[in-house]
Order: C-alpha cells, then sequence, then structure tokens
C-alpha cells in the first residue's frame, strides 16, 4: 500500500490558508510602509489581475525590501483590478502606479498580432514586454509570483554591467513553450521563461510576429513566451544565474522550499510549485 505525500498536501494546505489570510489583511499591510535601503537607476514593470492581489502585493514588499526603489514600479492591469485593488497596489509606496495593458505598444503591427497582444490575456503580457524600455533607463519586467530575497542587490550590478541588451530567466524545462512557433528543434533550446527580464534597449520583435502571423488556430498559454523565447535569442540576450535566479520544480511533492534563503536574488514561483511562495516568512 503507498501511503500518501503527506509532506506536499501539508505544503499545499499550508500554502492555501496563508494565503488567505495574507489577502484578508491586505488593507493593513499596503499601509505598513517599506524602507528600502537603495535606489536603483531602472524601472520596474509587473502584469497582474484582480486574482494575484496577495501574490503581487507581496512580490512588490519583497523587492523594494530586498532589491531597492526602482525609478517607478507600473502594475499593468489586465483589467480586472477594482478600484479598491488600484488603491492597495499605490498605497504600498510612492512608486507604484497602476496602468491599463495596451499603452505604448509598437507602431505598424500587423493587424492579427495587434488583436492577439490587445485581447488575450497573455497577449496584454507580451505586449507589454515588447514596449520596454520605456526611454533611456533599463526596464525589469516581472510577474507578479516572483519573490525576492536578500540576494535580490544583485540587480543593481546588472543595471550598471549593461554588456548585454537584455538578460533572462532560464526555464528549467524546454516544454513551457507552444510547439507551432518553432521550425527546428534547435530553436527549443536554452528555453526562456518571461516571468523575469532585464531589457536595456528596444528589441528586435520580427522573427517572433512573423511566426505568430504564420500561425494556425488560437494562440496558447505559452505562445506569448516562445515569442519571448525567439526575441531573446535572436537579439543575443544572455541568460541569468540560475543558482541566483531560481526557477525550479523538483521539489513541487517535498515540505520545504529547497531554494528560498539569503544568497539567491528571487524564486519564481511558478503554477507547479505557487503554494511555495506562501512558505517562506
Amino acid at each position: 500500500m503507498r501511503l500518501p505525500n503527506f509532506g506536499y498536501h501539508l505544503a499545499r494546505r499550508e500554502g492555501s490558508w496563508r494565503r488567505a489570510i495574507y489577502r484578508s489583511l491586505l488593507p493593513i499591510i499596503v499601509r505598513q510602509k517599506v524602507r528600502p535601503r537603495r535606489a536603483l537607476p531602472f524601472a520596474v514593470f509587473a502584469y497582474s489581475n484582480e486574482e494575484s492581489m496577495p501574490e503581487q502585493v507581496r512580490s512588490i514588499r519583497s523587492f523594494l525590501r530586498h532589491a531597492g526603489r526602482p525609478t517607478s514600479y507600473t502594475v499593468v492591469s489586465d483589467g480586472t483590478h477594482s478600484e479598491k485593488s488600484v488603491q492597495q497596489l499605490e498605497a504600498i509606496d510612492p512608486v507604484v502606479k497602476v496602468r491599463p495593458a495596451g499603452e505604448h505598444l509598437p507602431a505598424g503591427l500587423p493587424a492579427k498580432f495587434r488583436r492577439y497582444i490587445t485581447t488575450w490575456p497573455m497577449g496584454k503580457q507580451l505586449g507589454l514586454i515588447m514596449s520596454l524600455p520605456r526611454g533611456d533607463e533599463p526596464a525589469l519586467y516581472v510577474d507578479s509570483d516572483v519573490l525576492f530575497f536578500a540576494g535580490a542587490t544583485d540587480l543593481a550590478r546588472l543595471a550598471e554591467k549593461n554588456d548585454a541588451p537584455a538578460y533572462y530567466l532560464p526555464d528549467c524545462q524546454e516544454g513551457s513553450a507552444d510547439p507551432r512557433i518553432f521550425r527546428d528543434p534547435a530553436e527549443a533550446r536554452q528555453p526562456v521563461n518571461c516571468g523575469l527580464l532585464l531589457i536595456f534597449r528596444q528589441l528586435d520583435w520580427s522573427l517572433g510576429i512573423q511566426r505568430y502571423e504564420e500561425l494556425e488556430g488560437d494562440p496558447i498559454f505559452f505562445t506569448n513566451q516562445t515569442i519571448t523565447h525567439l526575441a531573446m535569442h535572436a537579439n543575443g540576450a544572455a541568460p541569468l544565474d540560475p543558482r541566483k535566479y531560481v526557477l525550479q520544480l523538483d521539489d513541487q511533492t517535498v515540505y520545504p522550499d529547497r531554494y528560498a534563503n539569503a544568497d539567491i536574488a528571487l524564486r519564481h514561483y511558478v503554477n507547479p510549485v505557487r503554494h511555495k511562495f506562501w512558505a517562506t516568512r
């Protein structure tokens, strides 16, 4: 007889109730000011929705605490945020502002592609990423389920280093993609996760746009990430150190978080390990 995985189920239950408590306390939490220790020479952008409010608030607060205060922190809404949630997000810190999706999109986009990045939820995320950076300063794009740790001071070093057009978070598996976008198996190598990107200059997105135009059928959840993957490699972007910028699934079915510690910059808690987002104190 095979026993249930008690550690895994306990971790999921614990994550669920911790998240519920955090959500209920959001009006109090957003009024507790974080005092960043340094100013950062870049802007931050996140794409989010109403359902992700607990993660988004905690992600922003962890960034301010461990990385510092950016020149701005723009939460781009998919349109589902309530007025109350917008007020709560903007109460976290003076640099935090909420804006609608669809602003600053590149001009001259094909109608089919423009429809994707203005109407599909994950397409709107891609539209935001394509609009970065906005101005002369670098832009950090970050998903709402990214939690920052003490090693996030490294982001200031990377922003000053500026030795690549962009940095990307390496994915831990090649399967998180839309295989219809690829023309050769080699294109899937060195997978890019679009949950965290540091972008220094406007990138050439023409290859990804072309592949989307050739796509038959509707986009899927990973279509935007696959287009971002192609663009990062086509533009010579560099991978972040996966030991410090963590995306891993190998602790999904055990109780502890194997990676959360003061030495890492961040962990992206993608869906299979989302419950671990709430395991850290």
